[in-house]
C-alpha cells in the first residue's frame, strides 16, 4: 500500500504563496487519482484540488480556483499544490489522498482503501 508524506506547510501573510508536496514514501503514485483536502478543527475535510493519474486533468474547488494549482511528477512520485494569493480563510491542515485511478472530484475520499497522509499545517495571517 502506498504511504503518503506531506510537506511544505508553514505560516505566511495574506497574499503570499506556499507549495505543498505529497511524496509516496512507499509504493508508487502513478496509478492513483490524487486529491488535496483541508480541514479546520471541528469541521470535516473539504476537497481542494484533484488530478488524474496521467496529470492531464485537474480540478479545483470554487473557493480556490484561480489561486491554487495541482500538479504531479510521477517520475518523482510527488504531487504538488501551488497556493497563491493566500487568504486567512485558507488556514487549515492540508492532506493529500490517493484514490482509485478512475475517480474524479472529491467523492472518493469516503471510500474504503483510500490512503491519506498525516497532513501539513498552513496558517495565513492577515
Amino acid at each position: 500500500q502506498v504511504q503518503l508524506v506531506e510537506s511544505g506547510g508553514g505560516s505566511v501573510q495574506a497574499g503570499g504563496s506556499l507549495t505543498l508536496s505529497c511524496v509516496a514514501s512507499r509504493g508508487t503514485l502513478a496509478s492513483y487519482y490524487m486529491g488535496w483536502f483541508r480541514q479546520i478543527p471541528g469541521r470535516g475535510r473539504k476537497g481542494v484540488a484533484g488530478i488524474t493519474p496521467d496529470g492531464d486533468t485537474m480540478m479545483s474547488s470554487d473557493t480556490v480556483r484561480g489561486r491554487f494549482n495541482v500538479s504531479r511528477d510521477n517520475a518523482l512520485n510527488t504531487v504538488y499544490l501551488q497556493m497563491n494569493s493566500l487568504k486567512p480563510e485558507d488556514t487549515a491542515m492540508y492532506y493529500c489522498a490517493a484514490g482509485p485511478p478512475l475517480c474524479s472530484g472529491f467523492g472518493f475520499s469516503t471510500r474504503s482503501g483510500v490512503r491519506w497522509g498525516q497532513g501539513t499545517q498552513v496558517t495565513v495571517s492577515s
